[in-house]
């Protein structure tokens, strides 16, 4: 079983990669193999929305993204992690989002209006920080996330979310880094029952 892990901050070793390195380890704990994808040491266009992906669910810009598709659609289970920006997912992690225009077009293509009501991708999973409280600070980027997954032909399985502000806060809170691991390792035995 394989699964990714996509990093959203454009801040190295912040608070959202602590957390997902954590869910990561517990992923690899119960038997994943691990990939990381860093969308700050990338450098893509965003969507142009050029409709060139509307007959074929291939996008046509030929940049790094290009690389990235095969990565989000192989692994069983895909992690993505950002920090909340203005109550939704970085800019990184958004553009590569609005990117998968190309993969939500393949699936139309591809699916019949039934058979897009189950997802044979796999599972999708979200991991946020935030500095501000309540549950809502996380509704934008989740909605977002979860069709994001749906485009990859995977199920939303659900969110970490954590709070912590300043870089590296989050490993003050020895219990939000055990729960991650254990959000990770759930997430493969999830998986190994299908």
């Amino acid at each position: 079983m394989k699964a990714l892990g996509i990093y959203g901050s454009p801040r190295a070793e912040g608070n959202s990669d602590i957390l997902l390195d954590r869910v990561l380890e517990g992923a690899r704990s119960g038997g994943a193999a691990i990939d990381r994808l860093y969308l700050r040491d990338m450098v893509f266009s965003p969507c142009t929305e050029c409709g060139g992906c509307d007959e074929t669910g291939r996008c046509i810009i030929d940049d790094a993204m290009q690389g990235v598709y095969t990565r989000l659609l192989e692994p069983e289970i895909v992690f993505l992690a950002s920090p909340v920006f203005f109550y939704g997912l970085t800019a990184q992690a958004k553009a590569m989002v609005d990117r998968c225009q190309a993969l939500w077009r393949r699936r139309m293509l591809t699916k019949s209006r039934e058979e897009r009501r189950s997802f044979d991708g796999g599972t999708g999973y979200l991991v946020m920080t935030a500095a501000a409280e309540g549950q809502q600070v996380y509704e934008c980027g989740e909605l977002t996330a979860k069709y994001f997954f749906y485009s990859l032909d995977k199920a939303y399985g659900g969110g970490l979310f954590a709070r912590a502000e300043a870089k590296g806060e989050i490993l003050e809170t020895p219990g939000e880094l055990e729960r991650a691991f254990r959000f990770g390792k759930d997430a493969v035995r999830q998986m190994s029952r299908h």
